[in-house]
């Protein structure tokens, strides 16, 4: 179970990310986005899960030498686990919104 502080991070990293994209919806005066494509953002949260995924084996292997503390380990195996857990959420919701459209009379 994830702690407070690991889902307010998340949160937090979830808000920088949608303030990069120009806010809600992200359109300008003439219709046009003003922040990043929606491939870009997805680029980037695969990457930061790839990233917290690299520190908690960083950490796990800093313990087993016995050069880091448990709780470190912990904190950075929670976060890896927030980060997996809202990329599978965003996952699924991509493709019941992808079964969605197929079902649409044209």
């Amino acid at each position: 179970m994830a702690s407070p502080t690991v889902a307010a991070n998340a949160y937090a990293s979830l808000s920088r990310i949608l303030e990069s994209a120009g806010g809600a919806g992200g359109l300008g005066k003439s219709g046009e986005t003003a922040g990043p494509s929606f491939s870009a953002m997805l680029k980037d949260a695969v990457g930061g899960v790839l990233e917290a995924g690299k520190k908690s084996d960083a950490q796990t292997v800093a313990m087993a030498s016995g050069k880091a503390n448990v709780m470190d380990v912990v904190t950075a195996v929670a976060e890896t686990d927030v980060a997996v857990s809202t990329l599978v959420s965003v996952r699924d919701r991509v493709i019941q919104s992808y079964e969605e459209i197929m079902r649409m009379p044209i």
